[in-house]
């Protein structure tokens, strides 16, 4: 299969995703003020379930390195976030990407997944975290 067909199946199959997820190109709501929850302490152990659920359900996107260079990312339009350049349109709290891994960003392929168990999602938010460039101290 050349690229050109392989960018073409990868589409067809964005588009149904989206369509099957009953996501649209409607102008999305404005901003609500949500409270944000309260997350867990961050352990080894949930650290390790997030990257176990990164691997099965963001690398086809995002890739192994959180860049958003996945094989399945090539062909999505806005392209998959990369962790450690991109700005989070959600927040890049720890709450805040547990929200975004629970409900989705509205007007990209980036599905919720609010069906996974709750300990999954604050792996998964933690674990991401893990890709943002941690701020330099300053110099003196």
């Amino acid at each position: 299969m050349n690229a050109r067909a392989f960018k073409a199946l990868w589409g067809g199959a964005v588009a149904l995703m989206l369509v099957a997820g009953g996501l649209s190109a409607a102008e999305p709501e404005a901003k609500k003020a949500v409270k944000l929850p309260k997350p867990p302490a961050r352990t080894q152990p949930l650290l390790d379930k997030g990257k176990q659920a990164f691997t099965l359900y963001c690398v086809a996107c995002h890739g192994e390195k959180g860049d958003g260079q996945g094989p399945a990312g090539m062909a999505l339009k806005p392209p998959p976030r990369n962790f450690a350049k991109d700005a989070f349109k959600q927040g890049q709290s720890t709450a805040e990407i547990f929200l975004t891994v629970s409900n989705g960003v509205p007007q990209t392929a980036m599905v919720g997944y609010g069906h996974l168990p709750e300990e999954d999602r604050w792996g998964l938010a933690y674990y991401v975290g893990e890709f943002i460039p941690k701020k330099k101290a300053a110099k003196k």
